[in-house]
């Protein structure tokens, strides 16, 4: 594996089934064991009643592009031979909004409302990174 240089996330106890779940290709968030909302970002009490209970659930990575940039602006060295990426933000069909990039198509190709479904990329041996495909 070619060594990544790009911003990587803090991996801790609180996040660590959301990164372990996109290395074994499954996109996982936290639901509140009280009152069902998924929590994301994730959080340790649930933003709808507070509670503190969660259990960690799959999602089907399926949803539609809620909003949508493409960056033609370096702001990070790391990122210069990728100019212009995108940025989406996905709403996903269980509730919660995700920011995620669209690969496997041209930046003009993807367009708000598109439906979209995860795929993993695995950037280092501890990372996988989800992004979205055109569905």
């Amino acid at each position: 594996m070619a060594e990544y240089k790009k911003p990587l996330p803090t991996i801790d106890d609180m996040n660590r089934p959301f990164w372990e779940g996109a290395k074994n290709n499954e996109l996982k968030m936290q639901r509140c064991l009280d009152c069902g909302h998924i929590r994301y970002p994730i959080n340790h009490i649930c933003t709808n009643c507070l509670s503190e209970d969660a259990e960690w659930i799959n999602l089907s990575g399926r949803g539609s592009i809620f909003s949508y940039v493409v960056f033609y602006q370096l702001y990070n060295q790391a990122f210069k031979e990728d100019i212009p990426y995108n940025v989406a933000l996905v709403q996903l069909d269980e509730g919660p909004r995700m920011f995620g990039n669209i690969v496997g198509c041209a930046n003009d190709d993807a367009k708000v409302g598109d439906r979209v479904e995860v795929v993993f990329d695995p950037v280092t041996e501890d990372v996988t990174i989800p992004r979205f495909r055109l569905a």
